[in-house]
């Protein structure tokens, strides 16, 4: 993400600007030293680790507990070394710690890599750590933990906003660009297969006899491709999901009627695929056995633990055994394209019919 990258560079900038008030510091209050050789070197250590993390922290394959954990130790080290510079009594006065701000970058990294938990998590660690140098508790320690709780919940906070407004960014130009796609496509088929196939609508109402049952036809794939190319494309969820309604709503015809609740079913999309899938093949099983003039409609409910989706139609409905017979000639039609594909999501499938009394296919699918 852009503004990830942008903090993880402005964290590297922090240290080495906290480093270098950690050298002033140094300088200007040696002679207020216990041990100002041991204070060098533990700006040394510093001045390493900023070097190192600068560099770790650009890779996002390393930004994990490995490296997260191992900038904290490093920062606890440096912050508990303090005791052996600066006079005991004077941090449990209030005095600054050796390190001073540059412990915050540490407290910024677990913000920004793990969201705001992680921050406070990371405060409050350096926050004691702090504490027990100190032995009491002083308007300093109080102040400096304070600011890098807020520092830490403010950025782990951020961070999950951008990382959401981003993802909605992403989403929206992928519907954008699907949608200039559609509408492409969309007038290149009216522009030729549509109006050819009205014509033959037109031609074969004209001529009669068998020609007026190729143009009813023609009408029908007219009917049911202008409906494809005028539903808007679905966008993903926030979950990396599909709307099962919309997925459905595209099987819409004359003949096909399609209906569901007023909000969108979001699943994953391995499972709202075959659930259409599984649809589609009970719709073939209508046009190709139901009779000329059969309708179905396609029912699809939402429950809180499953999701429902039945398939009524009034045509010539299934003789009892007819299934079982089919099954046996190998014809697997109804076992595999429906019932199977229910079945390996954890779904059952009922199937009621009786000759001349249509059909209906019941199936349900565990969310």
């Amino acid at each position: 993400m852009g503004l990830e990258v942008s903090l993880w560079r402005a964290v590297a900038v922090f240290r080495f600007a906290a480093l270098a008030y950690a050298v002033v510091l140094l300088v200007t209050s040696r002679h207020e030293y216990v041990r100002p050789w041991l204070g060098l070197g533990i700006v040394v250590v510093m001045l390493i680790w900023s070097v190192v993390a600068a560099i770790a922290y650009a890779d996002p394959a390393r930004r994990h507990w490995p490296l997260l954990s191992a900038d904290m130790l490093v920062t606890l080290g440096c912050l508990f070394a303090s005791s052996w510079v600066v006079a005991p009594d004077r941090l449990s006065r209030g005095a600054a710690t050796l390190p001073m701000a540059w412990v915050a970058g540490a407290v910024l990294a677990w913000a920004i890599a793990g969201g705001r938990r992680w921050g406070l998590f990371a405060a409050l660690l350096v926050g004691a750590v702090d504490l027990t140098l100190r032995g009491q508790v002083t308007p300093t320690t109080l102040n400096g933990t304070v600011l890098l709780l807020l520092a830490g919940f403010s950025i782990g906070y951020l961070v999950r906003l951008a990382g959401e407004a981003e993802l909605r960014l992403q989403h929206a130009a992928e519907l954008e660009a699907a949608t200039r796609e559609r509408e492409r496509l969309a007038r290149g088929i009216h522009d030729s297969v549509l109006q050819v196939l009205a014509l033959v609508q037109r031609r074969g109402a004209e001529i009669g006899g068998e020609a007026a049952e190729l143009g009813r036809l023609a009408g029908e794939q007219e009917e049911v491709l202008r409906s494809l190319v005028g539903n808007a494309p679905h966008a993903p969820s926030s979950d990396s999901g599909v709307d099962l309604k919309a997925l459905l709503s595209t099987q819409t015809s004359n003949r096909v009627t399609v209906s569901g609740p007023a909000t969108p079913v979001w699943l994953p999309e391995q499972i709202a695929d075959e659930i259409a899938a599984a649809t589609a093949s009970a719709l073939d099983n209508v046009q190709r056995h139901g009779g000329p003039g059969a309708h179905t409609w396609v029912l699809l409910e939402e429950e809180e633990s499953e999701v429902i989706v039945t398939v009524r139609d009034d045509g010539a409905g299934i003789a009892p055994g007819r299934l079982a017979e089919a099954a046996a000639a190998g014809r697997l039609g109804v076992a595999q394209s429906i019932e199977g594909r229910v079945r390996d999501l954890g779904g059952t499938t009922v199937i009621t019919s009786a000759p001349g009394e249509g059909t209906e296919v019941e199936m349900r699918v565990p969310r």
